[in-house]
């Protein structure tokens, strides 16, 4: 994956107004987009990625089109590294001294928070999950110390409280490392 330093995110309730707003997005600035696509329950999510300005320009287009089908959003300038391997799912951790996990109802608001957790305290984030198969929600999982993890779990949930979305947020001191696998 590119070297973006921004992040830019739509997430609406209408899947034919989603495609317009991407394409929309696409025209108005030099993006990446990341997500394109339909979303649990019934909504479409575009999430793009870029330089700060291009970021801006593309979420201004998106936002004007998108406009009442809009049910969350996001610009992060600045986005930290490691929100973009999380949300790839290509990250692996072995061993953890603490685990901890935010839910949310929206997907932009999970990535909101992931941003502020891994700027707040040492931690790893480890998956962000984005609504699929889990009712259009959102949540992720990070790992470190206790106090790192709690702390970050602390900054991620401060930072979406004003919206009020948060699902629950939990840290596991010492999970055992069979709750780290996919289950099927």
């Amino acid at each position: 994956m590119k070297n973006h330093s921004a992040i830019g995110m739509i997430e609406m309730n209408s899947i034919a107004k989603g495609y317009a707003v991407g394409d929309a997005m696409l025209k108005a600035a030099n993006i990446d987009i990341l997500f394109n696509r339909t979303i649990c329950p019934g909504k479409f999510m575009v999430m793009v990625a870029g330089d700060v300005a291009a970021v801006e320009s593309a979420m201004e287009a998106g936002l004007e089109l998108g406009s009442e089908t809009i049910v969350d959003d996001l610009v992060i300038p600045n986005v930290h590294s490691s929100v973009f391997s999380a949300i790839s799912g290509t990250r692996v951790i072995e061993n953890t001294a603490a685990l901890g996990i935010i839910e949310t109802f929206s997907v932009a608001s999970i990535i909101e928070a992931c941003d502020a957790a891994v700027k707040s305290a040492n931690v790893e984030l480890i998956d962000i999950h984005l609504a699929m198969a889990i009712g259009g929600k959102g949540y992720a999982t990070l790992t470190g110390d206790v106090a790192a993890v709690t702390a970050a779990v602390d900054a991620a949930v401060n930072c979406i409280k004003h919206k009020g979305i948060l699902v629950e947020k939990v840290v596991i001191p010492q999970p055992r490392e069979e709750i780290l696998r996919d289950k099927v």
